[in-house]
């Protein structure tokens, strides 16, 4: 095929798109593959039991498909699942998931994984998120659309990122992020809500401005967590935005809820 470089390795068994490009001295292994109008680069490794999605982009030197990091995986065929449309930029690696949980990694649509960004076993990340260079998740951690992970920044395993979640640089994440928060620090605390993001999306005042005060309700408000969470349901419960704060707070996790500092004994 001529948008597949003579360089290029294809192992026997590998589904490549007939419109796919392979750059140069690229190996793509006998379990993978490759949907319509991806692009994948010179010097890429794709391995194990992984799909790329249509119209992916992926640039030097990523290697995608690789064995976790993980002491318990003994050889298992577990898979890396990527969507359409993403960007995984140089050096960017994601590993498959492990059957101690469910097989899988998963990656949606319309991402951009920044230089050196990697996504361990067992990670969920949504659609339309920006993982910035160096940013890496642990395994297990979920990160729901719209997400941006600054620079640098590290993600504890088992961590959900709730959705619109804003990440600044160089944080230490070791506790949930609810939906629209704005959290960063060397062991991140939440500064708030994302307002940049919820306006640059198109949210409406009248939301950004109900979200501001649940937000006030549920973390400076009087009473425990669970008492706070009841009245913000009861005073905010028909906003939508407010319900995925909620709802967020109410699921079953295993790691604590990024707090603001005032509000980290409450």
């Amino acid at each position: 095929m001529s948008n597949i470089h003579p360089t290029a390795i294809i192992e026997p068994g590998a589904k490549v798109h007939e419109t796919a490009k392979i750059g140069a001295l690229s190996y793509i292994g006998a379990d993978v593959t490759i949907g319509a109008n991806a692009i994948i680069h010179n010097h890429v490794n794709i391995t194990g039991f992984t799909e790329i999605g249509d119209g992916t982009h992926v640039y030097p030197f990523a290697s995608l498909g690789t064995t976790p990091q993980d002491l318990k995986y003994a050889g298992e065929k577990t898979r890396l699942v990527i969507g359409k449309n993403n960007r995984i930029r140089e050096h960017v690696t994601m590993n498959t998931g492990t059957i101690q949980a469910e097989g899988i990694t998963t990656v949606g649509d319309n991402n951009l994984f920044m230089v050196g960004a990697h996504v361990a076993h067992d990670c969920v990340v949504g659609s339309n998120c920006i993982l910035a260079n160096n940013a890496t998740l642990a395994g297990h951690v979920v990160v729901e659309d719209f997400v941006i992970i600054g620079g640098l920044s590290a993600v504890h395993q088992w961590v959900r990122i709730g959705k619109h979640a804003m990440i600044g640089g160089m944080s230490g994440i070791e506790a949930d992020v609810i939906p629209y928060g704005n959290a960063f620090g060397e062991r991140a605390s939440l500064q708030g809500l994302n307002l940049v993001g919820l306006k640059r999306r198109g949210f409406e005042r009248e939301e950004i401005h109900a979200l501001r005060n649940a937000f006030k309700k549920l973390f400076d408000g009087e009473g425990n967590q669970a008492e706070r969470i009841a009245s913000t349901e009861v005073e905010f419960g028909s906003n939508s935005a407010v319900s995925d704060i909620i709802d967020f707070l109410m699921a079953d996790t295993s790691r604590a809820i990024c707090k603001p500092k005032q509000a980290a004994n409450g």
